[in-house]
């Protein structure tokens, strides 16, 4: 089965910069969307971004756009969120998923495998 395993979350002070990583295993994801979502508690899960693996094609939330980056590594089977100005904000349990299909969707619910998920936390 596929597995996705999260990684790289901690705390940093606003305005800095981490890279989470999820590492995909148990089968190719050539022709999987893969992205990225987080939650807090009271608030429901959100979109962050996704990529479209084998072109390349992402999308974005408003709220992180040009601050965040998505990527995936097709040589190690891993996808990195490179986020950048981290505000109090971004603090939340950040989650990666994947999705058979060519179309980036926003939707979790489009989504058929998940991470268990690695905090986040930027003080205020």
């Amino acid at each position: 089965q596929a597995q996705l395993v999260e990684s790289g979350g901690g705390s940093v002070q606003a305005g800095g910069s981490l890279r989470l990583s999820c590492a995909a295993s148990g089968r190719t994801f050539s022709n999987h969307i893969v992205g990225w979502f987080r939650q807090t508690p009271g608030i429901d899960r959100e979109f962050v971004a996704a990529i479209r693996w084998n072109t390349g094609t992402t999308k974005y939330t408003d709220s992180v756009k040009g601050r965040i980056t998505i990527s995936s590594d097709n040589a190690t089977n891993i996808m990195y969120l490179e986020m950048n100005s981290l505000k109090p904000a971004d603090t939340a349990i950040y989650y990666c998923a994947a999705q058979i299909g060519t179309v980036v969707r926003p939707a979790p619910g489009h989504y058929h495998f998940w991470g268990q998920g690695t905090p986040v936390t930027v003080p205020s």
